[in-house]
């Protein structure tokens, strides 16, 4: 339910964002609010269709390649979860900029309302995507339950919805920034996490070697199916009983985000040209 809430929590807060720079940009449009409620209606259901392909996929995929598929799926949700974290950390900002310039061409009439619709319609299906993977991937490699991750995405929704209209309409300051930071962590985690259990459950399989079938042992003190362990599982990646290719999985994808995630706020922003005069 944790790692729900977190996913989609930071999913529609990107999309908030992007709907209420847009709004705030066009500020005193006429129509403006039918057409981002349009787009948004849009890029949900694109989002919605993906979904019900997605189980439609893994029906299709019962009997022996049913590993495969599982773990096909939690490889494609750590490569999209650390994409989307390295790529919003270098270009979070651009992208906001870009959100403000069209909406400011909205306003002056140089662009129309329909492709103001469209970039709200391409930004909700781009995250709504991301979200029906990454939910995906933690329902197989957590065996979670359909109420928990239906309450943790609604409450993640409602969450992500309620900051991101509190900071368009500038009740709270909220250092965007910040929260992002500590999002970030926790997908770092989530990432690692998946990427450790899809190497677990290609072990298992004979499909790849296991290094090491118990590395340890700490079930004894904090096994994988209590409360706490589960939590862990979720949230983290924890094993009580784990594979050494899980964890060499687990600590490379972990070392790659950490790494890259450094590397690129130690670089300098792009400074606006100058025009020179002759």
């Amino acid at each position: 339910m944790l790692a729900t809430l977190i996913i989609v929590f930071r999913e529609v807060f990107e999309a908030g964002l992007i709907v209420g720079i847009v709004l705030a940009a066009t500020e005193g449009v006429a129509r403006r609010g039918v057409f981002v409620a349009s787009g948004i209606a849009a890029g949900v259901a694109g989002a919605a269709l993906l979904a019900a392909f997605a189980g439609a996929l893994s029906d299709a995929f019962e009997g022996s390649g049913q590993e495969v598929f599982t773990a096909s799926i939690l490889l494609a949700a750590t490569v999209m979860l650390s994409w989307h974290q390295l790529w919003m950390a270098s270009h979070g900002r651009a992208m906001a900029r870009e959100m403000k310039a069209m909406g400011r061409e909205v306003a002056r009439g140089d662009r129309s309302l329909l492709a103001m619709a469209v970039v709200v319609a391409v930004a909700v299906l781009r995250e709504g995507v991301e979200v029906v993977l990454f939910l995906y991937g933690i329902a197989v490699s957590t065996q979670a339950g359909a109420l928990p991750m239906l309450a943790g995405g609604a409450l993640g929704v409602l969450a992500g919805a309620l900051v991101s209209w509190l900071l368009y309409r500038g009740l709270v300051a909220i250092p965007v920034h910040k929260l992002f930071k500590v999002t970030g962590w926790l997908i770092a985690l989530l990432a690692a996490g998946m990427a450790g259990q899809a190497a677990a459950i290609l072990a298992g399989a004979d499909l790849i070697p296991a290094w090491g079938y118990q590395l340890w042992d700490t079930s004894w003190l904090l096994p994988e199916s209590g409360m706490l362990g589960r939590a862990l599982h979720a949230l983290a990646g924890y094993s009580d009983r784990p594979m050494g290719i899980q964890v060499a999985a687990y600590l490379a994808v972990l070392t790659i985000l950490v790494v890259g995630a450094r590397l690129i706020g130690r670089r300098p922003a792009p400074q606006p040209a100058v025009a020179r005069v002759s």
